[in-house]
């Protein structure tokens, strides 16, 4: 199954809890780097399958602040190389400006 969770946002911490806000997060989610790899390669609240997360307007921050969207991209570009060790598995999509 693929479920698909389409996210924005025009600062570092907009995108963060975009993506923590779509993908369920659990609580202890610490709005860093760090924490948002960790949480993004182990997936393991979501329902087995797919989850694509689709980053609408990514220009947005990499507008105002192109090393946090370099940072925020290359920590989801990680995560999806890495993958995750359970039977949900995360698939990132950066749609054009």
């Amino acid at each position: 199954m693929t479920f698909e969770y389409t996210i924005d946002g025009g600062t570092t911490r907009q995108v963060m809890a975009a993506i923590a806000s779509a993908l369920k997060f659990p609580d202890y989610f610490g709005y860093n780097l760090d924490a948002l790899y960790d949480c993004l390669t182990d997936l393991s609240w979501l329902p087995d399958g797919e989850h694509v997360l689709i980053w609408s307007k990514p220009g947005a921050l990499r507008d105002t602040d192109a090393t946090a969207y370099d940072a925020i991209a290359t920590v989801l570009a990680d995560a999806v190389a890495d993958g995750t060790g359970g039977g949900a598995y995360l698939s990132v999509r950066l749609q054009a400006d």
